[in-house]
């Protein structure tokens, strides 16, 4: 079996790994697990998905089960294993499309939603925001279901595959779209700052590039859906006038289509092409949220430190998201500003890089992704979440003998 995660940096200390390709076997394996964690697209960088009894590979289960067209609430029913690439093409053939999507579309959408991963926009949430119920297998072996309806479903759906394994989920879904991408390149900081919220809110989707190599940033990427509110070069930056890469020297090739070219929206919305090496490959992630009223000053400390980053960097990128109320969500109760790292694959100068940056931005309250690199003191950490004690009352409610724990939720969650 294939031991280890997709970037290859962490290799899985589990003694079994299954293939169920039905809810039935699924639903037997867990009743009689001692231990037992679920897989997805194998996309965490740390031992979130870990654990020394039973892994659960759900890539047998990724069929688009049902698609509601309601006229007031459509809404579409997959199992557990279905990536967003595969939903995005059933949908968009139906005329009907996601909200929001990450930047790459290779990941499944249960393992995207547990982790509280994320697309960009000032309007626009976490992706799991978009689910309207979710039904697991609990530790008794039995099949529950949380709707929106009940308070409970806040804390089922950003649940670190603490409550069960999942294998279906309800989205909601809206009207087909297209969107076009525009890049630009060279926008310096002190102007960001300064036009903040004008060039956040510019696009249905905003990511800003940068190597820290400079003062600034090295692209911005605009996804629009309707007319352009800003124009960036007022700004300092220029229009890119060929396809980019977000990291130098790479070719663009693997991206979505740029130069303001109109496509269907599962075409513009994420970063990479389905088909296509996601990201740079060979590589690491860390990402943190702060307060979005706190994003300048958060980025002015990363900058401070930036012959530090870059160094081992391959590139970062910024990106707005919603406010939700979801309970281990880092955006619970506020809009927050994103700030990402792509490192080069070289774990022990990234292991001692990490505190320095987390040192700067803990006076802004960052909150790290479940699903990355970090190595922030759980002391610290969970004081950030005013619902942790409720997640671990339902954690223990479903799972009273801890079959779905492991460390990393000893560490963070219970310890």
């Amino acid at each position: 079996m294939c031991n280890t995660n997709w970037a290859g940096n962490y290799a899985y200390r589990a003694a079994r790994l299954h293939h169920p390709h039905t809810v039935e076997a699924l639903r037997k394996l867990v009743a009689r697990a001692d231990k037992l964690k679920v897989l997805g697209t194998r996309h965490s960088f740390n031992d979130i998905a870990d654990t020394d009894g039973d892994l659960v590979s759900l890539a047998h289960l990724n069929r688009v089960l049902a698609l509601d067209m309601d006229a007031t609430h459509p809404s579409v029913t997959i199992e557990a294993g279905v990536t967003y690439g595969q939903l995005a093409h059933h949908l968009h053939a139906g005329g009907y499309a996601l909200p929001n999507l990450a930047s790459l579309p290779h990941i499944s959408v249960a393992g995207a939603c547990a982790t509280a991963t994320h697309g960009s926009g000032d309007d626009n949430g976490i992706l799991a925001t978009s689910v309207r119920a979710v039904e697991l297998i609990s530790a008794d072996g039995e099949v529950k279901r949380f709707s929106r309806e009940h308070e409970e479903f806040r804390g089922a759906v950003v649940a670190l595959g603490g409550l069960g394994a999942m294998t279906e989920l309800t989205l909601d879904i809206v009207p087909a779209f297209d969107a076009r991408q525009e890049v630009y390149q060279d926008l310096p900081l002190t102007e960001f700052a300064e036009h903040f919220d004008a060039i956040m809110s510019s696009a249905y989707s905003v990511s800003l590039f940068t190597d820290w190599r400079t003062s600034g940033f090295n692209q911005l990427w605009l996804k629009q859906r309707g007319a352009a509110t800003i124009d960036p070069e007022s700004f300092g930056a220029t229009p890119a006038r060929q396809r980019l890469h977000p990291i130098a020297g790479i070719s663009a090739e693997n991206c979505t289509e740029q130069l303001g070219i109109p496509g269907p929206w599962h075409e513009r919305l994420p970063h990479f092409r389905m088909d296509f090496m996601p990201s740079a490959g060979e590589e690491l992630q860390s990402e943190y949220f702060v307060p979005r009223e706190r994003a300048i000053a958060a980025l002015r400390a990363i900058d401070a430190m930036s012959e530090r980053i870059a160094p081992h960097l391959q590139i970062s990128e910024v990106r707005s998201i919603a406010a939700d109320d979801l309970w281990m969500s880092p955006c619970h109760r506020q809009p927050c500003i994103a700030i990402h790292f792509t490192w080069r694959k070289d774990w022990p100068a990234v292991r001692a890089l990490l505190p320095v940056i987390e040192a700067q931005l803990s006076p802004f309250d960052a909150r790290p992704h479940w699903g990355k690199l970090f190595t922030i003191f759980p002391a610290q950490l969970q004081p950030l979440y005013p619902k942790l004690e409720d997640f671990r009352n339902l954690l223990r409610k479903y799972d009273s003998r801890g079959k779905f724990r492991n460390a990393f939720l000893d560490r963070y969650v219970f310890g």
